[in-house]
């Protein structure tokens, strides 16, 4: 039975749709069956993965088009690696879903009966708190939360709790706080370090020990279409994030 985690914050640029292709290819790396659902209008989690957009995706999906099955695609490198790709059109989603009946569970409703199918489905979530993120902590059982160490992510973390809240309350009482995991770190900055203590003075264990570090090898992959674990794996992006799906899984299972 699967495990669906949503990685959200809605500030952009904070290392999210990288550590959601890395960690999903990390884990099947070590033979884990994940299903990584694109829910990005950028669609950058499909690019980053060397995939073109599918004719069914999550945005046909979320308006009950098409055959979910129809929707995962194969990743070319990874057997035990699945992805629901995106593409621009998900940004009209947020007007489509809130005019429609129960319009937060549509992602729920075609994620749910793929449960038995993976030991994790990992979401992808847009940079906002719009309907489409909505969705996807609806159909969560728990949020990862990605904080870029500078100033302005605790700020943005601030913003993300009360809508977490908000769910939790109205729409999704199971969601839980999976972690928070700090992201382009870089230990020669005085303000990484202030954010990294401030943050795990505040939440303490649900902060991962694992810190990915600024790394140029982990910036460069998406463009060739490929993970940090398949394009360097001696880089330390990659050692990163293997490290960080290590503690994923160990968490978890404890």
């Amino acid at each position: 039975m699967a495990k669906i985690v949503a990685l959200a914050n809605q500030k952009g640029g904070v290392g999210k749709t990288t550590t959601a292709i890395n960690l999903a290819a990390s884990l099947a790396v070590l033979e884990k069956k994940v299903l990584l659902v694109d829910a990005d209008p950028q669609s950058n989690a499909t690019s980053g993965l060397g995939l073109e957009v599918a004719g069914t995706n999550t945005y046909t999906l979320l308006l009950g088009e098409g055959n979910v099955e129809d929707a995962i695609v194969q990743s070319p490198d990874l057997p035990g690696l699945h992805i629901i790709t995106s593409d621009i059109n998900l940004v009209a989603a947020e007007t489509e879903l809130s005019s429609m009946e129960n319009g937060h569970y549509k992602m729920k409703s075609f994620l749910d009966p793929l449960r038995d199918r993976y030991d994790y489905i990992l979401i992808d979530c847009s940079p906002s708190l719009g309907f489409t993120t909505l969705n996807c902590l609806a159909a969560a059982d728990s949020v990862l939360i990605p904080v870029q160490c500078e100033y302005y992510a605790l700020e943005g973390i601030s913003k993300l709790m009360n809508t977490i809240g908000l769910v939790q309350e109205n729409i999704n009482t199971s969601l839980q706080i999976e972690g928070f995991l700090f992201t382009m770190y870089d230990s020669r900055l005085r303000l990484s370090n202030q954010v990294v203590q401030e943050v795990r003075n505040y939440f303490g264990d649900k902060v991962y020990n694992t810190i990915i570090q600024r790394s140029v090898r982990l910036s460069e992959s998406p463009s060739f279409g490929k993970p940090i674990i398949l394009f360097d794996a001696a880089s330390t992006g990659a050692i990163n994030y293997m490290n960080l799906t290590h503690e994923f899984i160990s968490r978890i299972e404890k």
